[in-house]
């Protein structure tokens, strides 16, 4: 009753405000997990996130006091303002994100309804936001009821041991109309879910990419609409993709794909009718097949012969004669809900041209470098195989292997289409045909996880916009499955150096806390064994305890997650330090942190059993101690480098490592934890500086740029040489290597991250605005679409759409827009520093730009003539601004004071600024 009649004053108190003028506030852009309105969640404490809309956009020092949260079991409840699940009262807080649920403890298969309403800073009370939903999935091991199938076809490895995709359905009567029904789908491989012939849901290669040798996550489905009074089926098409991967293959495990699904169908009775799969499921081969493999340069494509196809196969007319009793498995697998976006079918794109070859092939230019599907139209004789051979360079005809197929059937015509696999390439030979194909026979389309994009941004240099342009589209074409790849052609693993190079860029443009925490999950599943590099099919060889006669700790991490192939070193593994860190300074994200303490301290720990003296050793065989990757000539070198300068590098990233660890320890109120790795940090970095640095040249080891960037952001150097140091990298940019880059992967992201914190736009500015090798505008000038993994393209074995140079992507957020987070603030963007570029007139002389953080809509739009700079700022309700410019100031024909040394503070609202010289 006290409930009931706190959510009537609500509502009265609402109606007066609104009656009064109302709130200068509303909430908006709800999440829940940074989704939104997810389903089949099995979050037991979500997390409600909101940002606030301002009601008049002229005024200003708009902030939340206060917030009320209201949850209920239907829209109706909850549109009546009665929350029969939470009500929790006003909270006197400005806080918006990441609130935690404290209602009745969450059911399986449940939808809860929420909305929020706050006050502002004079304490009046908003309208309430629209109405968001989420629903949970199954809670608990025991609320499963179905069991693992597959068929009986299992993969077997060989150059051509290609392996069907099947089907699955089952056949089932209802006495009513369901009122509410979902279907939850856990699979190892791809797959896709169809009631009575519809496909269900838009997302395709789900789920995402996971460490099946743990773990299956499980998508839900809503089919009520698809179902009816009646007899009913249910159709799964299953692709082989990651089931037959070597890491993956475990014994309790077929090498083949399995699906284990529920449907729970609520006709009206209190307990649902379950669908299950079992062993009275049906199984066929569908048209759809493997090729090649899943493995290093080998992930193939897929083919379809037409002959085979059976189109009523997922519906109640299919003939289930010639079809097979499924075969029931039993993995041992943990099971998790997908948190984490979809993959979706996006950006389309068109052919530009279509050239006929004296062999009688067709290349197709598809204009840009892309990884995703195509659709291509076909016509020729029943049995004709029509092959595609996928490419990114216009002198090979495949790259990587890539290749599918499409043999006719008997209508003389047909459409190849992916399903469940994907190419990677620009341009596209067709063998085969007997005629040209049209341009409006060929369509391409990206494929990627459906997050959302943050952030626009456009300045006066022609070559910066390329490259904003390039890199985003770079790292869309990398993300699909829920984790970063190096690249989606060769290897399409997880590499923990490469994500250095990317997950800053990443979180300035896209919002990605839901991707960034699934990841995380993957890198904990991994955790305790080492990298695989070499027979991915030799199962003894995969998750050994022992390698190379190394011993194994448990807090060892591969180089690569959820994939735990590839080389690396120390800063592969360390992204598990730094990437929580990452996030929780986006997005005020405190759970993220507690979530990889253990990982982190472990990994930590496994550091210090390969150190001695506060130095870190080299360790592990050949491709486990890598430094910086891939710089300029890297492959002449020797780009495994095994030499002095890696063991500089590796030892500055531990201590960065450790510093960070120490920061992430302290704002977990872990004192004990923070002084230790503090402490061993000072001792590290004591003992690094007394070893490797150069007195006579204020450089470390080589003087490499790696070197000298990774132990300046390690703060390596003594605070009274540091200065000196910080010179000789400039001089090394600015005159040995005449303005230019000189770093690769692991290096170019520390370097970046140093110069970023420092300031110091020009020297990004000099390497970034270079048109001769190495240089992003030297890819450019050479026809680039995507960013290259080396810094060279004439050299076949490595891609041309690659993760390896992406970190000048966080710089035009958070250096030429001058958008930053204040380290100060625990809460995301809910403080946050405002400082326009260094940079001359004749650099870069305006930037405009929008970026949706965490806490809201921030907006610069600022240009310079000559000495003189203008900027306007917009700073989202809630949230305060330190405009770091020069000390004078005007606003208003006034000269601004400043209220701290580190600018001028101001609340939520737009500003004009000038500064004078």
């Amino acid at each position: 009753m006290r409930k009931l009649s706190i959510c009537w004053l609500l509502l009265l108190l609402c109606q007066f405000a609104l009656a009064a003028g109302g709130s200068s506030v509303l909430p908006q852009h709800l999440r829940c997990e940074y989704l939104i309105n997810p389903t089949g969640i099995d979050e037991l404490k979500p997390r409600l996130s909101w940002t606030l809309k301002a009601t008049d956009t002229t005024a200003f020092a708009q902030r939340q006091t206060a917030y009320c949260i209201l949850v209920a079991s239907s829209e109706e409840e909850l549109k009546n303002n009665k929350g029969n699940l939470w009500s929790s009262g006003w909270i006197n807080s400005a806080d918006m994100q990441h609130i935690v649920y404290k209602g009745k403890p969450l059911e399986s298969d449940k939808r809860y309804y929420w909305k929020v309403c706050v006050k502002d800073e004079k304490n009046m009370v908003s309208a309430w936001s629209p109405i968001a939903v989420w629903a949970t999935g199954l809670l608990k091991r025991d609320d499963w009821k179905a069991s693992w199938i597959g068929s009986d076809e299992v993969y077997r490895p060989g150059p051509t041991s290609n392996i069907s995709y099947p089907w699955f359905r089952k056949t089932f009567e209802l006495t009513g109309s369901p009122q509410t029904a979902n279907i939850f789908v856990a699979s190892v491989g791809y797959h896709e879910v169809y009631v009575n012939g519809y496909r269900v849901g838009e997302d395709v290669l789900a789920p995402a990419v996971t460490d099946h040798a743990k773990r299956a996550r499980y998508v839900t489905y809503d089919i009520a609409r698809f179902l009816k009074p009646g007899k009913n089926v249910i159709g799964l098409w299953l692709g082989t993709s990651w089931s037959i991967f070597g890491p993956y293959i475990t014994p309790d495990k077929p090498n083949t794909p399995i699906v284990m699904a529920q449907a729970n169908i609520y006709t009206g009775a209190s307990n649902p009718l379950i669908i299950k799969t079992d062993d009275t499921w049906k199984t066929h081969p569908s048209p759809n097949m493997l090729l090649e493999t899943w493995d290093f340069a080998r992930l193939g494509g897929e083919q379809w012969d037409a002959n085979k196809e059976i189109s009523d196969w997922n519906t109640l007319s299919c003939n289930e004669q010639s079809w097979k009793q499924a075969t029931v498995y039993h993995p041992q697998l943990i099971l998790s809900a997908q948190m984490v976006e979809p993959n979706r079918v996006l950006t389309s794109i068109k052919p530009v041209s279509i050239e006929a070859r004296a062999d009688g092939s067709y290349r197709v230019d598809m204009g840009v470098n892309f990884a995703g599907w195509t659709s291509i139209k076909l016509k020729g004789q029943p049995g004709d195989k029509i092959t595609f051979q996928y490419s990114e360079r216009e002198q090979m005809d495949m790259t990587f292997n890539l290749h599918s197929a499409y043999i006719i059937g008997k209508e003389g015509k047909g459409t190849f289409k992916n399903r469940f696999n994907y190419s990677s390439g620009r341009w596209i030979t067709i063998k085969g045909l007997s005629y040209k194909p049209s341009l409006d026979d060929i369509e391409g389309w990206l494929v990627r996880t459906n997050y959302e994009s943050a952030t626009s941004f456009k300045c006066s240099d022609s070559l910066q916009n390329w490259m904003y342009d390039r890199i985003r589209w770079t790292y869309e074409n990398l993300s699909l499955g829920g984790y970063v790849v190096d690249c989606p052609q060769r290897e399409r693993l997880g590499y923990g150096g490469d994500a250095h190079a990317t997950c800053e860029t990443g979180m300035f443009n896209y919002h990605l806390g839901a991707f960034y925490t699934k990841w995380l999950e993957d890198w904990r599943d991994v955790q305790g064994t080492e990298s695989i590099v070499g027979n991915m099919y030799d199962t003894a060889f995969a998750h050994k305890a022992v390698m190379s006669g190394r011993y194994l700790h448990k807090g060892i991490l591969p180089h690569t997650a959820p994939t735990f192939s590839g080389g690396g070193g120390p800063s592969w593994g360390g992204i598990v330090v730094s990437l929580p860190w990452y996030v929780y300074q986006q997005e005020g994200d405190k759970r993220i942190l507690e979530k990889n303490f253990e990982m982190i301290t472990l990994w930590l720990e496994f550091l210090d059993t390969q150190t001695k003296d506060n130095l870190l050793q080299r360790f592990g065989g050949k491709w486990d101690f890598l430094g910086d990757w891939l710089w300029p000539n890297a492959t002449a070198e020797g780009m495994n480098n095994d030499s002095p300068q890696t063991l500089c590098l590796n030892n500055s990233y531990r201590v960065y490592n450790l510093r960070t660890a120490a920061k992430i320890a302290r704002v977990l109120g872990n004192k004990a934890k923070a002084e230790e790795w503090e402490k061993k940090a000072k001792l590290a970095a004591a003992a690094i500086h007394n070893k490797f640095y150069n007195e006579g040249d204020d450089n470390y080891s080589d003087g490499s740029m790696a070197n000298l960037a990774a132990a300046l952001l390690a703060e390596i150097p003594p605070a009274n040489i540091r200065p000196l140091v910080m010179k000789q990298l400039e001089n090394d940019i600015l005159v040995k290597y005449n303005g230019h880059i000189h770093v690769g992967i692991t290096g170019g992201a520390l370097l970046f991250k140093l110069l970023r914190d420092e300031g110091r736009d020009d020297l990004i500015y000099s390497m970034t605005s270079q048109t001769t090798y190495p240089s992003w505008g030297y890819m450019k000038a050479n026809g680039a679409t995507t960013i290259w993994e080396m810094w060279e393209k004439d050299l076949p074995g490595h891609s041309l759409l690659h993760s390896s140079y992406l970190y000048p992507g966080a710089w035009y957020i958070n250096g030429v827009a001058g958008i930053r987070q204040d380290p100060s603030s625990g809460n995301g963007y809910r403080k946050f520093i405002v400082r326009p570029p260094h940079l001359q007139a004749d650099q870069i002389s305006w930037a405009n730009t929008s970026y949706e953080s965490s806490a809201g809509t921030i907006k610069t739009d600022w240009h310079r003539t000559g000495q003189q700079l203008v900027l306007k700022v917009t700073i989202p309700p809630n949230c305060t601004a330190t405009i770091d410019m020069p000390e004078k100031v005007l606003m208003n024909g006034q000269v601004l004071k400043k209220k701290s040394a580190k600018g001028y503070e101001l609340p939520a609202g737009s500003y004009i600024l000038v500064s004078e010289p």
